[in-house]
Order: structure tokens, then sequence, then C-alpha cells
């Protein structure tokens, strides 16, 4: 089993969702990224919930004899990826930043309200409205996507 399968399958267990996770060279350091699942009743993550599934985690890693010197749980921030194409759906109405890997005409950076996801014969097309224009990237072309946070 994959190490990331493990992980989340370990999050999961414990009722919250992960959101990204990082291994540095090596994989002597794991960053876990969590979040409460949409359908979760309260909003954000505590120390107590970062408590919780690193505890597990731990024994976890020790069980599956997983070599490593730190683990790290923490929350993906106000700022969050939004890697999977439900968090497309999940934040539609957000204000976000749009990195694509191959540049619609000379443009490759994008911020706007994310309008959602919609499928188009089989493939996932991110809708983005930019002041009064609207664009559509293909979910395999965005190589980043974060949510900016207001104040």
């Amino acid at each position: 089993m994959q190490l990331v399968d493990l992980i989340e399958m370990t999050v999961i267990g414990l009722g919250y969702e992960l959101v990204e996770f990082e291994t540095s060279p090596r994989a002597r350091l794991l960053r876990v990224f969590i979040d409460r699942p949409e359908s979760a009743p309260g909003s954000g993550i505590c120390v107590e919930d970062c408590v919780a599934v690193s505890n597990q985690l731990s024994r976890v890693l020790v069980v599956e004899n997983i070599d490593y010197d730190r683990l790290e749980v923490s929350s993906p921030g106000l700022d969050r990826l939004l890697v999977k194409p439900a968090d497309y759906r999940r934040f539609a109405g957000q204000d976000v930043q749009i990195k694509l890997r191959v540049p619609l005409g000379s443009q490759r950076n994008f911020s706007g309200v994310l309008e959602g996801l919609r499928e188009d014969g089989g493939d996932a097309l991110v809708c983005l409205r930019v002041n009064e224009a609207a664009h559509e990237f293909a979910l395999g072309n965005v190589d980043r996507a974060r949510l900016v946070p207001k104040f």
C-alpha cells in the first residue's frame, strides 16, 4: 500500500478529509493537511483535531514500519489548495487564484470568482468569472488553484 493511501485511509477513518500530503526528500518529514468533509457540521480544524490525527497516524506508521523523522498535521489554512474535483464544487462562489500548466492565450495566472465545475463530454471544466468575463479551463490544465481569503 502506498504511503499516501495509508494516510488517507487513516484520516478518513477518523472522520476528516485529506486535503494534501507532502514529503521532504527521502520522506523524512511527513506533512499532512486535513479538513472537515463538506457534509460535517461545524467549520474549520482546531488544534485538538490535529492532535487526534497526529496521534493516530503515529501509531499507524509505527505498525506499518514507516521510517520518518517528523510528522506535521495541520489545517489547510484560509488560502487552501483546491485539489480534487469536489473542491471546485464545494468552494463555488469563493475568490480563487488559478495557475495553468499551459497558458490560455498569453496568460497563465487568473484571479476571480470560482463558479464551479462543469462536465463537458467526460471532461471537467473549471468555470471562473474574472470581472465580467467568464473563463473555462480544463481541470487537467490547472497546475495550482488556491482560495483567496477575504478579510
